[in-house]
């Protein structure tokens, strides 16, 4: 293999070239409210896939948008020249819904820039991503020196149920020797990092019913239990007086290199003055490397519009983060197992799972991750990146190591600690996504680089 790579000035030149043209094509997806969750017109999430599809088109790859029973996702590819290997570059261009409209600054899908931040649902989470990836080719042009194979899936945010089938559908054409997936976050703005774990996830309702029917809270109550009350009485059983989990059978593990300062995590977070942290440890042990349970949501009458009577069944959605090293199967059994055994006053209990996704554990270790690492080093001025956890969940990550166990898995992203992803004002740093993007065509260049010295040996 002899391939022509581009040098470090003349990426830097490319990607500040292409920017302009990069931050306007990335303000068109965002004004495509493309939610693949129930209720939405799914019509704007094909509507996002064509354009992310014409985007490709423009660099050159022959692209195709593809299903397998849900929403639609895209696959363009360009063959390696001789000898080099191929680059999986992953994104979603689905977003999540945008929530109570009076909590945003500006209109959600009408990008705006303030403060050196671009606002919009998608803009960080992961419209940003997409855009990364073509960033980067653009930069090259014709003087790719590595094949590529965009994979920009469209539910992502909704769980990705249909993501298993697709690969195994498509196994031959995406095949890959590294794999980018440019849906985390950076330690810091002025810090890059590489995520090196991700807990895993199960969602699940917990229904409780006491009575057949409503009934008379005066005449009945003091005696009679109401489901409501019940069931605030069972999630509560969920943590200890500490506030760390409860459930008996969850994994929970250690060995956090960094931790949060506290003040920059009670901004990040938003967290009302007076309001403490819950669970015991590093804070990034608790957030990384340890269970976590929400309540995310709760059926039962609205406040305005509740009668004077005993609400006979109440719900619950609880979202369970599992540390890594557990299983998403054993999670789910092991909660069931304590809200059965935990249900007060002999309540009716039913556990209903949602979806589930399993934590991992990347060794990131060897050829490919030294080649991002120095990457990301020379694309933020001599900052060297952290290996960080995040404690959300990427569950496909699992998946695509299974289908591909060969090739190294680079969980790079757009988002800064300040970035919302799925809150209100969800915004993206501009000149971290310029940094993002140089890093991008940096690490495609040192990937050929690598080959070309382990052909050489």
């Amino acid at each position: 293999m002899t391939t022509t790579i581009r040098s470090e000035s003349e990426l830097r030149a490319a990607i500040e070239r292409e920017l302009p043209g990069v931050r306007a094509d990335l303000e068109r997806l965002v004004r495509i409210p493309g939610i693949a969750f129930d209720g939405f017109d799914h019509s704007q999430v094909e509507r996002s896939a064509e354009a992310v599809a014409e985007l490709l088109r423009g660099c050159s790859l022959d692209v195709r948008v593809v299903r397998s029973g849900g929403q639609p996702a895209v696959i363009g590819r360009r063959p390696a020249p001789p000898g080099a290997p191929t680059v999986m570059l992953y994104a979603h261009h689905d977003v999540q819904p945008v929530g109570d409209l009076s909590l945003w600054q500006s209109d959600p899908f009408e990008p705006v820039e303030r403060d050196g931040r671009l606002y919009g649902r998608g803009a960080a989470d992961d419209k940003a991503g997409v855009m990364a990836h073509i960033a980067a080719l653009r930069a090259f042009g014709d003087a790719l020196p590595v094949g590529v194979v965009l994979f920009i899936e469209g539910e992502e945010e909704y769980g990705s149920d249909s993501l298993e089938r697709l690969l195994k559908e498509h196994r031959e054409e995406i095949a890959a020797d590294v794999i980018v997936i440019a849906d985390s976050m950076n330690w810091d703005i002025g810090v890059p990092a590489l995520t090196t774990s991700l807990r895993g996830v199960v969602n699940c309702f917990v229904e409780v019913r006491t009575l057949s029917q409503a009934v008379h809270s005066g005449m009945f109550g003091g005696a009679v239990p109401d489901a409501l009350t019940t069931l605030c009485r069972l999630l509560a059983t969920l943590h200890d007086d500490a506030g760390d989990v409860a459930v008996e059978g969850l994994v929970s593990t250690g060995g956090a290199t960094v931790d949060y300062p506290e003040d920059r995590l009670r901004t990040e977070a938003g967290m009302l003055d007076g309001v403490s942290f819950i669970g015991t440890g590093r804070l990034t042990e608790r957030i990384w490397t340890k269970p976590a349970i929400s309540v995310i949501g709760l059926d039962a009458p609205a406040t305005g519009e509740a009668p004077n009577a005993l609400v006979p069944t109440a719900k619950a959605k609880l979202s369970v983060r599992l540390a890594p090293g557990d299983e998403a199967a054993k999670a789910y059994a092991a909660l069931t197992e304590h809200l059965r055994r935990n249900a007060p006053f002999g309540a009716s209990v039913t556990v209903t799972l949602e979806h589930d996704g399993e934590p991992c554990v990347i060794d990131a270790t060897g050829p490919m991750y030294d080649a991002a690492r120095a990457a990301f080093q020379t694309a933020w001025d001599g900052v060297a990146p952290v290996d960080i956890g995040v404690g959300g969940s990427i569950p496909f990550i699992d998946t695509f190591r299974q289908m591909f166990p060969k090739a190294a898995i680079l969980v790079t992203g757009v988002e800064d600690p300040y970035a919302r992803a799925h809150g209100p004002n969800e915004s993206l740093n501009l000149g971290e996504f310029a940094r993002v993007c140089l890093a991008e065509a940096l690490l495609l260049a040192k990937v050929a680089e690598v080959a070309e010295t382990v052909a050489a040996d």
